[in-house]
């Protein structure tokens, strides 16, 4: 028989790839939405995918919602990834990101723990849950000190998986993910924003380029490669706690120097802090500039995963470059945009 397996937050850009590889690998995959009429499924639609999920209605701040469906299907394998994933605008919704992104988790252990279901359990944990931490690089027993609503929420569902698995002995990993990039990112996320804008810029469609602390420093990695770690964790004979990573920082002004050397635009960097900007060396006119507003005013420290674990225990490495990384991104979008 198929092995049956729920995604909650099965439309992001995870999910949407996770789901991918649940596919072909021949399980039967149900995602949970949490308004069936407002779906989006551009992501699914890009993977040629949506015609072989079965979606259902699931809200996972909502105990009767979530035990209606666990009652109708018998999961071999839940992956959690809901969440109001966008960290800096957690503070805008700080309850709300708490009631989704922390408690969900919660209730679904609840569940699992009192139908005595023998479903195994992922929680996508976040590297946010380690915040404002000195360490440079961080494994899975590092300390945590989120600095936003979204890592506290993390934090919490992070915890509450580790003390369920060893209070009442459920299946329930953990896999602590470090930022992962693919051409199914939202736009609000500050990778795909350079990506789509310095492509626009190259076919002139688009003339300035607005940023944050482009000397913020982030391990990046690619979300479909994170998503084959997520189901590796479940195939183990036991559960853990894994940190999901590339091992490598970049600048986000390294990433904008990779994207501009494979769209061939040549920029040279001027001033600094609030006042450095990218100048176009062929026509010295500013392509990117520094702003204000983009401006995080609690930023995660500039950490870097320890995935040694993780290799070990799952066998599993990143199988794509940071340069490669770039380039499925930017080629996406190109396409995208001349579509």
């Amino acid at each position: 028989m198929k092995k049956i397996a729920l995604i909650t937050g099965g439309m992001g850009q995870d999910g949407s790839y996770l789901a991918e590889l649940l596919l072909n690998k021949k399980y039967k995959v149900v995602v949970g939405c949490r308004e069936l009429s407002k779906i989006k499924k551009w992501r699914h639609k890009i993977l040629n995918i949506h015609n072989k999920i079965i979606y259902e209605k699931l809200d996972v701040s909502n105990v009767k919602n979530i035990k209606k469906i666990f009652k109708k299907y018998k999961f071999n394998e839940v992956y959690n990834l809901a969440a109001l994933s966008f960290a800096a605008g957690s503070f805008k919704v700080p309850v709300e990101t708490s009631k989704v992104t922390g408690l969900g988790c919660m209730y679904i252990l609840e569940i699992l723990k009192d139908l005595n279901h023998k479903s195994k359990f992922f929680q996508a944990s976040s590297s946010e849950i380690f915040g404002n931490n000195k360490s440079k690089v961080c494994n899975e027993n590092t300390y945590l000190d989120p600095v936003n609503p979204y890592g506290l929420a993390k934090q919490f569902a992070h915890v509450a998986t580790k003390n369920y698995r060893k209070k009442y002995n459920i299946f329930a990993s953990n896999g602590i993910l470090f930022n992962h990039e693919s051409p199914l990112r939202d736009e609000k996320f500050v990778t795909r924003k350079i990506v789509k804008g310095l492509v626009e810029i190259k076919m002139k469609k688009k003339k300035k380029l607005l940023l944050g602390n482009i000397n913020s420093k982030r391990d990046w990695g690619y979300a479909k490669d994170y998503t084959r770690a997520m189901w590796l964790s479940l195939q183990k004979k036991d559960p853990g706690d894994y940190i999901i990573s590339s091992n490598k920082l970049h600048t986000i002004k390294d990433f904008i120097n990779q994207c501009c050397k494979y769209l061939d635009i040549k920029i040279k960097w001027s001033g600094k802090g609030l006042k450095e900007k990218a100048i176009d060396v062929k026509n010295n006119l500013i392509l990117i500039k520094v702003h204000q507003k983009f401006m995080r005013s609690s930023d995660a420290f500039d950490l870097r995963g320890d995935n040694n674990k993780t290799k070990k225990k799952l066998k599993w490495k990143p199988s794509t470059s940071f340069s490669n990384l770039i380039k499925i991104m930017i080629d996406y979008e190109i396409k995208n945009i001349k579509k």
